[in-house]
């Protein structure tokens, strides 16, 4: 009997001991996964935390972005069209002053004669391009002033009765007309130069600088194009903004004629020089490769040799750049630049007939013996937008 007790007892402290040690070795597990939790606790804290700054840091950031009120170059401010776009959407000008009303007769008037209702936003896009880029002249250039014409406009207003602007001219121009036809747009900018952001598809923007392209003589160079391309010439602050990765309706993409390889391209290129074109676009069957990007910059700096010296094409000049298509592969774009039918001002001078008529003319005049001193009549009202990117093209360059 006490032996049988004496068991029972054994195994009480057995099964005691056992539970003491498990209790012990929960405790401990306690602890253990108190202190790992503590530490993991501390870790996402820290994580929220960088998040939150770091959002913060966005919003900061997109809060100094400025479209409408800014001015560029501390001189030309970009004012909202809003008001302008609603009242033609709404068929209602109420609201509007007499040069707003004025503003709004006159975009009607264009897009009633350029705009179709069966025409997609791409379409309707390149219209307002086509005739902004060969109605709006950068600036009038003239010594005497004309009534109606301002070689600094930069609203609507000016820009449409003048038919010149600057850089915000354009830009705001532009983007009151894809308002007026439903389309999103912004204008961008940086300190010395403002073009547009248009939305063709649902998140599939654009870069568009109609300025730029006017200015040198580059129809569709700026046309639609990506973030990366777009920075070959320009830096602008992008927190506020949509991306633009899309290349759909690039220029390059919606004109690239498919050759063989680059050896086929002088012989285009001489057919669109005798057709007037003032830009091509190939792309080719293979992939373009490392030394086909060196065959191609030789092949423009040829060109420019051939012309140069070639009676009749002397004046022109060609430039290039790499696109990117839908299958990442690059089509290769050549601007033809005829630099004396490119100027907004016709080239008078002392040599040309009508300089010769007017140099006669003083003579018999005055009786003077001297030829008057040929004075550049070409355009002066280039800003400090056209010195920043003139230093920033880059031909052939691949982002």
């Amino acid at each position: 009997m006490k032996q049988k007790s004496k068991a029972v007892t054994v195994a009480k402290v057995t099964v005691t001991l056992a539970i003491t040690a498990c209790l012990a070795g929960n405790l401990g597990l306690g602890i253990y996964q108190t202190g790992q939790s503590s530490i993991q606790n501390r870790k996402v804290s820290k994580f929220i935390e960088n998040q939150l700054e770091r959002q913060a840091r966005e919003e900061e950031q997109k809060n100094t972005y400025q479209e409408d009120g800014y001015k560029v170059g501390n001189e030309y401010e970009i004012r909202s069209t809003t008001h302008i776009s609603d009242a033609y959407k709404n068929k209602n000008d109420s609201g509007l002053d007499e040069s707003d009303k004025e503003t709004l007769k006159k975009a009607d008037e264009i897009l009633s004669k350029i705009i179709k209702k069966e025409m997609s936003a791409y379409e309707k896009e390149l219209a307002v391009y086509e005739w902004m880029y060969k109605n709006i002249s950068q600036g009038s250039g003239h010594i005497i002033s004309m009534p109606g014409s301002n070689s600094n406009a930069y609203v609507p207003h000016d820009v449409l009765e003048g038919k010149s602007a600057v850089c915000v001219g354009y830009a705001t121009t532009f983007r009151m007309f894809m308002h007026m036809l439903g389309i999103r747009c912004h204008v961008v900018h940086n300190e010395y130069h403002s073009w547009d952001l248009v939305e063709l598809e649902p998140d599939q923007w654009y870069h568009v600088d109609i300025y730029s392209d006017v200015s040198t003589g580059n129809k569709f160079k700026n046309f639609n194009m990506t973030d990366a391309i777009a920075r070959l010439s320009n830096e602008w602050d992008d927190s506020a903004l949509p991306q633009a990765s899309a290349v759909k309706y690039s220029s390059a993409v919606q004109n690239a004629v498919q050759v063989k390889d680059i050896y086929q391209a002088p012989a285009k290129i001489k057919k669109a020089l005798d057709n007037k074109e003032s830009s091509v676009y190939y792309k080719f069957q293979e992939p373009v490769t490392e030394k086909e990007l060196a065959v191609a910059d030789f092949l423009v700096e040829q060109l420019n040799d051939v012309l140069s010296a070639r009676q009749g094409y002397e004046n022109y000049s060609i430039s290039g750049s790499w696109y990117p298509d839908e299958k990442d592969q690059y089509i290769l774009g050549l601007f033809i630049v005829n630099y004396e039918e490119s100027g907004n001002v016709p080239s008078i001078n002392a040599d040309s007939k009508e300089g010769k008529k007017i140099s006669e003319a003083l003579k018999k005049a005055f009786d003077a013996d001297t030829e008057p001193t040929e004075k550049d009549t070409s355009d002066t009202s280039d800003t400090l937008e056209d010195t920043v990117k003139n230093t920033k093209n880059t031909d052939f360059a691949i982002s």
